[in-house]
């Protein structure tokens, strides 16, 4: 067998020593280190063997959730009542879901009332992380808009919403955020809302003469028109 497996016969052999020593190494260390070769025969099965009952039961959890979040919702309830008292003519209510605090206010209280987020000293809500809106067609007013804010001194969020229908515009906060132009622009294309006073209010989703808003609920899922390639004019065209 081993002339066959092997040209020479000195390798077969040489191969046979190699596996004689690798069984005396492997079978010497567990002797060497006094741990036992094998197990007895009468050992018991691990996965039969009876499990040790929990030391104390879990009868309630750890946080409860009706009260993670009471000690900071009582919290933006008091800052909410604040912000309401220091600028009343504005601010028309508030509201506070779990850490979320939420005031509404008329489109004319849009310039005040983030003015007065951004810079009073007890606020400083310097970032604007997104401007969006949501649309309510069964509303007289059916815009929403959404100003989300950061203050990254307090580590604290505020959200305020403004509203507004098809053709009552909304002041723009550019001068206050540059960072507010894209997002004012991503409301205008996709829900036509007009923001006063941005310096460049054009669409910036759509594309080659869009018609009409696609997030508006009313919008047909097809579109008012078909926009496809054409490879003989070599453009996009639109047909109806």
């Amino acid at each position: 067998m081993a002339t066959k497996l092997y040209r020479s016969r000195a390798l077969a052999s040489l191969r046979q020593g190699r596996v004689a020593e690798a069984r005396a190494f492997s079978t010497s260390i567990p002797q060497l280190v006094g741990y036992p070769v094998g197990q007895p025969k009468d050992a018991q099965n691990v996965r039969s063997a009876a499990r040790q009952e929990a030391p104390s039961p879990l009868t309630a959890p750890v946080v409860n959730p009706a009260d993670k979040y009471a000690t900071k919702s009582d919290n933006l309830h008091k800052y909410g009542a604040w912000v309401m008292g220091c600028l009343p003519k504005y601010v028309q209510q508030f509201s506070v879901w779990k850490d979320e605090l939420t005031i509404y206010i008329p489109p004319s209280g849009v310039i005040p009332v983030i003015s007065f987020l951004k810079y009073n000293t007890s606020a400083e809500f310097t970032q604007v992380s997104t401007v969006t809106a949501v649309d309510y067609p069964t509303r007289d007013q059916r815009f929403e808009i959404i100003y989300n804010l950061l203050s990254v001194r307090y580590n604290s969020r505020i959200r305020v919403k403004t509203y507004a229908d098809e053709v009552s515009p909304v002041p723009s906060i550019t001068g206050l955020f540059d960072g507010a132009n894209w997002y004012e622009r991503e409301a205008y294309d996709l829900f036509g809302i007009f923001f006063v006073g941005h310096p460049d209010l054009r669409r910036i989703m759509t594309d080659y003469g869009f018609e009409g808003h696609p997030l508006r609920k009313d919008f047909p899922l097809t579109g008012y028109t078909e926009i496809r390639f054409d490879e003989e004019k070599k453009r996009i065209v639109t047909e109806p």
